[in-house]
């Protein structure tokens, strides 16, 4: 877990403790559990803004620590922040949809019990 830049032993520690079945789950499972998965808000021809709910707090909190330092410190999750800002997204939406993608790839790291394969360009 520790291959991916930005995920340091505390967020590592805190995942592994309140999520331990992570490296079971298909890619959007994972987020919706930890309360990172986008929930619409529609109602007949209404369409609201989506927004996140539920899960788990801990995860959450966690992965937004490590949300902050991989978007400053890991290229590959820095370029996908600023393509997100560069779209009008505004900073909520990209630090959370950078903590997506960071459970999404460990999620995949442990259920292949691969490294990061990027680790070496970042």
């Amino acid at each position: 877990m520790r291959s991916l830049k930005g995920v340091g032993p505390a967020t590592a520690a805190t995942l592994l403790a309140h999520m331990p079945e992570l490296g079971t789950f298909r890619k959007g499972e994972v987020a919706c559990l930890a309360g990172l998965a986008p929930i619409n808000n529609d109602s007949g021809t209404s369409r609201a803004p989506r927004h996140i709910e539920a899960g788990r707090s801990t995860i959450r909190a966690a992965l937004y620590m490590a949300a902050l330092v991989a978007v400053r410190h890991n290229p590959i999750m820095h370029r996908f922040a600023a393509s997100l800002r560069q779209n009008g997204k505004p900073f909520k939406v990209v630090i959370t949809a950078v903590m997506r993608k960071i459970l999404v790839t460990l999620n995949a790291i442990l259920r292949t019990d691969q490294p990061w394969a990027h680790a070496n360009h970042a």
